[in-house]
């Protein structure tokens, strides 16, 4: 065991969660071919096998399930020392990832990444605005913003905030059609959604309106195409109020009859909640989004 190091369990972690050589060293910040050589000095280390592998990637043997609970805590012991250590460092260095919903991330993160840049410069911040979750315990991000809070696992959430949603549509796709005055005169217009059985969460299936017949005959399963198909004047589309306030090519359609509200909450793995670097990239994030509470939950009809 005198080869024995933490490097090669960094190696260990990142390929038994990605389940692939490229993929651990993208997200290491290293090589394929350094990976490997940790990989196996490990294995020799520990006179064990702890991967299959195969052309369709590394899969854990026994030996290597048996591993991984104990290089986690090695990893979680690693992170807290870091942020003890780091608190007293105020230059923040180093890279964050967050992750989030596709409209949450391009019309709220990717504008306020400007002022992470100037503020903490020597931060490396890399967004996944994405259609899907990511996860926390497998290190896919430092920091999710996710449609409800995480029910297992060592995570830590808070609610950033409620938000609405309504029925929105372009004047191209309303003009020369039947009015639409009451919520059953929707009945035999085109609607543009989700993909049913791609709904990567409960909360995004809001198309359920038992007293009107809706056909949802354009669908996506991501949601800034269904914003762009609905400018576009392919249909009515629901969409966020914080999203549908940006876009004046947009007129909502009964305001006062069609609505609904869901959540957004933040939320971090327990071993880096402590580290400066990302608790000054969440208190961002929570100082965006209350800066502007009327941005994201206006007054109906707005």
């Amino acid at each position: 065991m005198t080869d024995f190091n933490w490097n090669d369990l960094r190696a260990f972690l990142a390929v038994a969660r990605t389940g692939r050589l490229t993929a651990a060293a993208a997200r290491l910040g290293a090589d394929h071919t350094t990976v490997a050589r940790r990989i196996a000095a490990l294995e020799a280390a520990l006179g064990a096998r702890l991967f299959d592998r195969s052309p369709q990637g590394y899969a854990l043997t026994a030996h290597g399930e048996r591993l991984m609970p104990s290089a986690e805590q090695v990893e979680s012991l690693t992170l807290r020392a870091a942020g003890q250590v780091g608190a007293a460092d105020q230059t923040l260095t180093g890279a964050v990832r967050i992750g989030a919903p596709e409209g949450f991330g391009s019309y709220v993160l990717a504008p306020l990444m400007v002022r992470l840049a100037d503020r903490h410069p020597q931060l490396e911040i890399q967004l996944l605005a994405i259609p899907g979750v990511v996860s926390l315990s497998k290190r896919e991000a430092d920091i999710a913003v996710t449609l409800s809070p995480p029910r297992e696992g060592r995570l830590v959430s808070r609610k950033l905030t409620d938000y609405g949603l309504g029925l929105y549509a372009a004047p191209a796709y309303l003009d020369g059609r039947p009015p639409i005055r009451t919520r059953a005169d929707m009945a035999g217009h085109r609607f543009i959604g989700y993909i049913g059985d791609l709904l990567y969460a409960p909360e995004l299936d809001y198309m359920q309106a038992p007293d009107v017949d809706i056909r949802v005959a354009l669908q996506s399963s991501n949601l800034i195409a269904q914003l762009q198909a609905a400018l576009a004047g392919a249909g009515l589309c629901v969409l966020p109020d914080f999203i549908a306030a940006r876009e004046p090519g947009l007129t909502r359609v009964l305001p006062r009859d069609v609505g609904l509200q869901r959540s957004l909450w933040l939320v971090v793995h327990a071993d880096l909640k402590s580290l400066a670097r990302i608790r000054a990239v969440m208190s961002m994030i929570l100082e965006e989004v209350r800066a502007d509470r009327t941005r994201f939950l206006g007054a109906p009809g707005g």
